[in-house]
């Protein structure tokens, strides 16, 4: 699902990604099909509640596997993920919502994966200046798997849509996550 939408009419929204409840994601007047948390969207995200945090968030950062795919092309801060990259979620734990290097004593996620979904991550800044403990960590934008099941909180797209997205991207880049009951 693409399709070409008129020119941005609010200031601003040309550098602004907008994602609807209903699996879009809109941004430089193109849509694409999405995923999203497998229970929704909310304004209320918890750890491990399984719903993509409702809200407008910076991009941070991407990481790519450059064992698998060249350099994305984006105005985004970028580089490899190692074998040792992972992502903090243990509320408890100091490095909560950041990245960490495994084996680390606290629960993470790992960013180095036999699947495809982690081979381009672009690190969504929700929860992270500074983190909450328990409001949520490891909301990415990543690779979508090929039946576009929901994720566990993140936002998805085709590898081709995702790396259409990031060439537009740069520091100014938004991203719009909207929920049934949010604006």
């Amino acid at each position: 699902m693409k399709s070409r939408l008129g020119p941005a009419r609010e200031s601003g929204a040309m550098n602004r990604i907008v994602v609807g409840a209903e699996a879009t994601l809109a941004f430089r007047g193109v849509v694409h099909r999405c995923a999203l948390g497998r229970n929704g969207v909310t304004a209320e995200k918890r750890e491990g509640d399984a719903a993509t945090p409702a809200g407008v968030y910076p991009l941070r950062e991407v990481f790519y596997r450059r064992d698998r795919i060249t350099r994305p092309t984006t105005g985004l801060p970028i580089r490899p993920i190692r074998a040792c990259d992972g992502w903090c979620d243990d509320p408890e734990d100091p490095a909560y919502n950041r990245l960490v290097s495994l084996p680390c004593a606290a629960s993470a996620e790992r960013l180095w994966r036999d699947s495809r979904a982690y081979d381009v991550v672009v690190v969504i800044g929700h929860n992270d200046r500074p983190p909450t403990p328990g409001r949520g960590s490891a909301i990415f934008l990543h690779v979508a798997r090929d039946s576009f099941a929901p994720t566990a909180g993140c936002v998805a797209l085709a590898m081709d849509d995702l790396l259409a997205v990031l060439k537009d991207c740069d520091r100014d880049t938004e991203i719009d996550i909207r929920g049934p009951t949010y604006p």
